[in-house]
């Protein structure tokens, strides 16, 4: 089986091309996100593996092992409504939404960032899963972002 990840071009250049398909009325299917928000949430996200944006870990050793695997390698989509960091959430503690088309750029930015081979995840820590392998990070990338363009029909 192959697995989806943001370090293959063509999958890359995939998810940009949906997310310039996401428009600022654009509606959840699901939780309480604006499109707005949602951009702001994912390049948060990013900016937490780059290590812009310190979390604390909050993920045990059944979080770190068992449960990321499952997460990262089974072919299940991820649970709708799970709780996000407080960090990450555009209404407590996340990036507030700006001009949409701006926040839209900065999110395919570090999307083409986050894929490009050679990048450090080094100092990176996944509040949940904690330390990941640059495959472990590109496959959490993709699924993460594809999650969220589901969300919103992209």
């Amino acid at each position: 089986m192959i697995f989806k990840t943001l370090s293959v071009p063509n999958v890359r250049i995939s998810v940009v091309e949906r997310i310039k398909t996401v428009r600022p009325d654009s509606r959840a299917l699901w939780g309480k996100m604006t499109a707005s928000q949602m951009l702001c949430h994912l390049s948060d996200s990013f900016g937490c593996a780059f290590g812009d944006i310190p979390l604390a870990l909050v993920g045990s050793l059944l979080h770190q092992t068992v449960l990321m695997s499952v997460a990262l390698w089974v072919p299940v989509p991820w649970p709708k409504n799970y709780q996000t960091r407080p960090e990450m959430d555009q209404l407590i503690g996340g990036t507030p939404p700006g001009e949409f088309a701006a926040d839209r750029k900065h999110l395919v930015q570090r999307v083409e960032k986050f894929g490009r081979p050679g990048f450090d995840f080094t100092p990176s820590l996944h509040p949940i899963f904690g330390k990941m392998s640059p495959a472990e990070w590109r496959r959490w990338g993709y699924l993460h972002v594809d999650h969220h363009l589901r969300q919103f029909g992209a």
